[in-house]
C-alpha cells in the first residue's frame, strides 16, 4: 500500500507526532508511507512541503478579510496535486487542514474525481463547521442545523468583513458527501457523536484513540527534578499553563493557591518569561517552568507531580491526560468534551466543568489519600492504537 497523509505540522505538536508515529508505523510494516505538511521540525522521509511562507501569509489575510479557512493557496495546492499524481497513493489521510497552506474544495475535488480512498481525523469540529476548531465554549449547536450569525466571527481565526460559516459548511458537506469511499476516524468517542448530529451524520465513522509511547512516558523513580525543585516531601499539583492562565481559569487558580504552602506547590509547564514573572509574584508556592520540549524530560515532571490538574474546556482528547496516567500520576479533569472518557473507572477524579469547589475537594482527597486512582496505561500505547490505522488502510484497499 501507499499511505499519505496530509497535515499542517510534522513531527511536533500533538497532530505532527501523530503523523510522524503512524508515518513510521506504516514503514515498518513494509508499505510506502508519504506525508504532505507546512511546517517540521524534521523532514519526513518521503515528504512534500505545501507552499512558502509567502503564500502562507497571504493565505492567512485573505481568511481573515473574506472569512473562509483553506480556501485559498490554489497555486500550492494545484502543485500538491500534481506531486500526488505522480506518487498515486492508494489512502489519502487527512489530518489538520486549517491552518493556511492549502485548498480544501480542490484538493476534496481531486479525491473525489480520482475516486482516492480517503481517511479524514477528527483532532477537532472543524471539518464539521462552517468555521470553528471548537464551539463547546460558546454553547453553541449550530452546526446541527447550518451554521451562519457565527458567535466566533471575531474570534481566532478572526473575519473581518464576512461571516461565511453558512456558505463554507455546505461546501464541506458537498465535497465530503461527493468522496465515494470515505472513512472518517474520531480521535475520541465524544467528537464521533458531535460529528454525528451534523453534516457527517451519514457518514461512516468510528473512534481511534491517540497514543502516546509508552517507552518515553513512563514512572520514572529516583527522579532527578525532585533536588532541583526542593520537592522532597512535598505535594505537587501539576498543570500546563495555557490552560490554567486562561481568564475562564482565573478563579480556579485563586482558589488552588488558597491551599498552597511551603509542603504544597502548583507546578506550571509552558510558561512565557513575562508569565514566570506574574505568576512568582502571586505566590511563592507556584513553580513555573518554560517550555518543555524534550519528552523524557516531560515525562520526569509527570513523574514527579503527585497530582495532575487538568482544567479543560474544549478539548478533543487531551494528549497530556494519557502522558500524565502512563507516568503513573493521577489525573483530575473537568467533565468537558473527550479529556473524562480517558479516566474510565475513575469517576472520583471527574469534576463537574468549572466546579472550583468540587476541584479542590478532589485535589484535598488525592492528597488525604481518601481515593485511590486506577491506572489503564496500556490502553494508549502508539503502536496499540495506530494498528487500527491500518487496519482500516487494508479494508479500504480491499485487502483485508
Amino acid at each position: 500500500m501507499k499511505i499519505l497523509q496530509v497535515n499542517a505540522v510534522y513531527g511536533y505538536k500533538s497532530t505532527g507526532t501523530i503523523v510522524k508515529d503512524i508515518d513510521e508505523l506504516v514503514r515498518s510494516n513494509g508499505d510506502e508511507s508519504f506525508v504532505a505538511y507546512q511546517t517540521c521540525n524534521v523532514k519526513p522521509l518521503n515528504g512534500y512541503r505545501v507552499g512558502n511562507i509567502i503564500d502562507w501569509k497571504l493565505h492567512a489575510l485573505f481568511s481573515r478579510f473574506f472569512g473562509r479557512q483553506a480556501y485559498y493557496s490554489k497555486r500550492a495546492t494545484k502543485k500538491l496535486l500534481k506531486w500526488i499524481d505522480n506518487i498515486r497513493p492508494n489512502i489519502v489521510h487527512l489530518h489538520n487542514l486549517h491552518s493556511n497552506y492549502i485548498n480544501l474544495p480542490l484538493l476534496l475535488e481531486y479525491l473525489a474525481k480520482n475516486n482516492v480512498a480517503t481517511v479524514i481525523t477528527l483532532h477537532d469540529c472543524w471539518f464539521f463547521t462552517g468555521k470553528c476548531f471548537h464551539y463547546v465554549d460558546m454553547n453553541c449547536n449550530k452546526f446541527q442545523s447550518g451554521c451562519g450569525n457565527c458567535p466566533k466571527k471575531n474570534l481566532s481565526p478572526k473575519s473581518l468583513f464576512k461571516d461565511t460559516s453558512a456558505q463554507v459548511l455546505q461546501d464541506k458537506l458537498k465535497y465530503l458527501t461527493d468522496i465515494p469511499n470515505l472513512k472518517i476516524i474520531g480521535c475520541s468517542k465524544w467528537i464521533c457523536e458531535e460529528a454525528k448530529k451534523g453534516i457527517l451524520r451519514n457518514a461512516d465513522i468510528s473512534y481511534i484513540w491517540n497514543g502516546v509511547d509508552t517507552q518515553v512516558f513512563r514512572h520514572y523513580e529516583n527522579n532527578d527534578f525532585a533536588e532541583k525543585y526542593n520537592s522532597y516531601n512535598k505535594f505537587i499539583i501539576l498543570g500546563m499553563a495555557n490552560k490554567w492562565l486562561l481568564e475562564v481559569n482565573e478563579k480556579a487558580l485563586d482558589s488552588v493557591m488558597g491551599i498552597l504552602n511551603q509542603n504544597v506547590n502548583l507546578m506550571l509547564i509552558g510558561c512565557s518569561d513575562k508569565q514566570k514573572e506574574l505568576l512568582r509574584k502571586k505566590s511563592d508556592y507556584i513553580v513555573p517552568i518554560g517550555y518543555i520540549q524534550d519528552r523524557v524530560e516531560l515525562a520526569k515532571h509527570y513523574s514527579l507531580a503527585d497530582v495532575f490538574v487538568n482544567v479543560t474546556h474544549a478539548d478533543t482528547l487531551p494528549t497530556v491526560n494519557m502522558e500524565s496516567i502512563c507516568c503513573e500520576t493521577p489525573v483530575i479533569t473537568y467533565d468537558t468534551c473527550g479529556s473524562s472518557e480517558l479516566l474510565d473507572g475513575n469517576r472520583d477524579f471527574i469534576v463537574k466543568e468549572g466546579d472550583v469547589d468540587a476541584l479542590i475537594k478532589a485535589i484535598n482527597n488525592v492528597m488525604d489519600n481518601k481515593i485511590k486512582f486506577i491506572f489503564h496505561k496500556q490502553r494508549f500505547d502508539k503502536n496499540e492504537n495506530y494498528n487500527l490505522y491500518l487496519k482500516v488502510y487494508s479494508e479500504l484497499c480491499g485487502v483485508i
